[in-house]
């Protein structure tokens, strides 16, 4: 059986995309991985893919689309041979998000460096719990456009542990122009030159592996 990740945010522009193909870029480096994008018609995941797959750099991915829930209850099923599937949710509470939260052995939640985005994470939070009174669920938070080591990072983590009480992963995106680069060129930021990008990257990859139990 394949393992699932969520990508679930309800405030556009946290950086759902970002981790959802960086992170099914890199896993397809290591298993056969089918990228499902839930954010249609906008489609960045999808789009992203349609370029990889110019550039020549498809490899172990393929990418779908699910525009309901049902849809992609039943694209999941299709794809029980893959290694892993990676979900990219809609920027919205919807049956999808739902659909992904009871979906996904992982779920990661990502989160920009501004109170603004904790508070909009917080009405998760509900569809969480609700969640849980159909299986256990692993989510955590990613911290995107991070910047470490300085006193807006220290106040938004004792914010975010405050309102959320969700458990962060060790590995932060930075705030850094490579991701978007990546996103355009149909990349992930471990094949470009930024060297921090790719050891964040690497990292995540690494993380998520570790809490999905994967063996080395």
């Amino acid at each position: 059986m394949p393992k699932v990740i969520g990508v679930i945010q309800v405030k556009g522009g946290a950086g759902r995309s970002t981790v959802s193909t960086n992170l099914a870029g890199e896993l397809s480096k290591l298993g056969k991985t089918i990228l499902i994008d839930c954010d249609m018609p906008q489609g960045t995941s999808a789009s992203w893919y349609a370029v990889r797959v110019q550039s020549g750099k498809k490899g172990g991915l393929t990418t779908d689309t699910a525009s309901s829930h049902q849809e992609l209850v039943t694209k999941v099923q299709e794809y029980s041979k893959a290694d892993y599937i990676v979900l990219d949710g809609p920027p919205r509470i919807a049956e999808l998000t739902r659909a992904i939260l009871v979906l996904a052995d992982l779920c990661l939640i990502p989160v920009g460096a501004s109170a603004a985005e904790i508070w909009a994470t917080n009405d998760l939070l509900a569809l969480i719990t609700a969640a849980k009174q159909v299986k256990a669920i692993n989510a955590r938070m990613v911290w995107t456009r991070y910047r470490p080591n300085t006193k807006l990072a220290q106040e938004l983590s004792e914010l975010a542990t405050k309102e959320l009480g969700l458990a962060a992963l060790t590995t932060t995106l930075g705030m850094r122009v490579t991701y978007m680069q990546a996103l355009g060129e149909g990349l992930t930021v471990a094949e470009l030159a930024d060297q921090s990008a790719k050891v964040e990257a690497r990292s995540l990859v690494e993380e998520v592996k570790k809490l999905l139990k994967v063996k080395p």
